[in-house]
């Protein structure tokens, strides 16, 4: 693993399977964020430049938050996407999904013996969908717009504002690097300093 420097962090091998869980579970210890709420209205991100630069990456961030989505729920991502979807095999994918609907794409893909490239992160979308309405603030061309699956939106503000008058409620979860952080909805968890920064601003819990 590397940080966010780009330095290495840590290193393991072994059983595949044990090796890959001991990394999680290094991972967990700087990702987690425990939260003793969930929300209504959430904004996230793909973490910026780089890694935005493709809808494919987007996806990742919408499917970070989905622990703390509310009933009901409107997720805003922002992700610059300036270079388009992403791989022809994840345009191949994000096109059936469109034009099969997320059922009949979740039931093919259980029909495979080995998933097709990239199709994996179509089906962490439908996942997102399914926990919430999506909108999206990006640079797409006309070209990839319709093969999202999500609602497009101009402004940020506009759709938080629309979302808080949507939900009558004014609590706002705002993640500023959203495939790096993980928050989670803990009942009677301490909360993280951010959370803590929340309820100092809106002056409720």
């Amino acid at each position: 693993m590397i940080d966010d420097e780009r330095r290495l962090s840590f290193v393991n091998f072994g059983e595949i399977v044990a090796s890959h869980a001991e990394a999680v579970a290094y991972a967990d210890r700087y990702l987690t964020v425990p939260v003793p709420r969930r929300f209504r209205t959430v904004v996230t991100s793909a973490a910026g430049y780089p890694l935005d630069q493709t809808y494919y990456q987007t996806v990742k961030g919408m499917v970070t938050p989905m622990d703390i989505l509310d009933d009901d729920a409107t997720l805003i991502v922002a992700s610059d996407c300036s270079e388009g979807l992403g791989s022809d095999a994840f345009r191949t994918s994000q096109r059936r999904l469109i034009d099969e609907g997320a059922d009949a794409f979740l039931a093919s893909l259980l029909e495979k013996r080995f998933a097709d490239i990239d199709e994996w992160e179509s089906e962490m979308q439908t996942k997102a969908q399914r926990a919430a309405r999506i909108r999206m603030l990006s640079r797409l061309g006309e070209r990839d717009r319709g093969l999202t699956g999500v609602e497009l939106i101009d402004s940020v503000e506009d759709a938080v504002r629309e979302s808080v008058d949507r939900s009558a409620d004014n609590a706002v979860a705002v993640i500023p690097e959203g495939p790096y952080v993980v928050p989670l909805y803990q009942v009677g968890a301490v909360p993280s300093v951010l959370y803590q920064k929340y309820v100092e601003l809106s002056g409720g819990a």
